[in-house]
């Protein structure tokens, strides 16, 4: 498993009547972290674009526990999990500025090829820099 944090502030834009952080927000929130874990690996979306490897999302869960506030820094927690031959999930965790559990999600992604847009095996560099990570903990 690896895990890195990313810091993020809910701006005004992001909520709702009600002053919440609205929900559709999480999904874009948790793709800036899953962008921010593969390069914190050495690894950039760019870079497996330009390979020719797209990552589509396949399955996105999430739960509620307490909403986000204008202004509030969240610190989310992006845990990669599981990788398989045609599919890397992430895990997440949304905590506010005075560490409360805010939400918790998974997406779950598959590995295509950018033309035939068919499924293809993980990059070799992506399970290598994984494998160095975990070896290095």
């Amino acid at each position: 498993m690896y895990e890195f944090n990313v810091k993020l502030r809910v701006r005004y834009a992001e909520t709702d009547q009600m002053g919440y952080c609205y929900y559709g927000n999480y999904a874009q929130y948790f793709e800036v972290a899953r962008v921010e874990t593969l390069r914190s690996l050495g690894l950039s979306y760019k870079e497996l674009e330009d390979n020719g490897i797209l990552l589509p999302v396949s399955d996105y869960q999430i739960k509620y526990i307490l909403p986000a506030f204008y202004d509030e820094e969240l610190n989310i927690k992006c845990m990669i999990k599981e990788i398989s031959d045609f599919k890397i999930k992430f895990d997440y965790q949304t905590h506010n500025q005075n560490d409360k559990l805010l939400n918790f999600a998974s997406t779950t992604l598959v590995f295509v090829n950018k033309q035939t847009k068919k499924p293809v095996n993980c990059p070799n560099i992506l399970k290598e820099k994984l494998l160095n990570t975990s070896h290095e903990k």
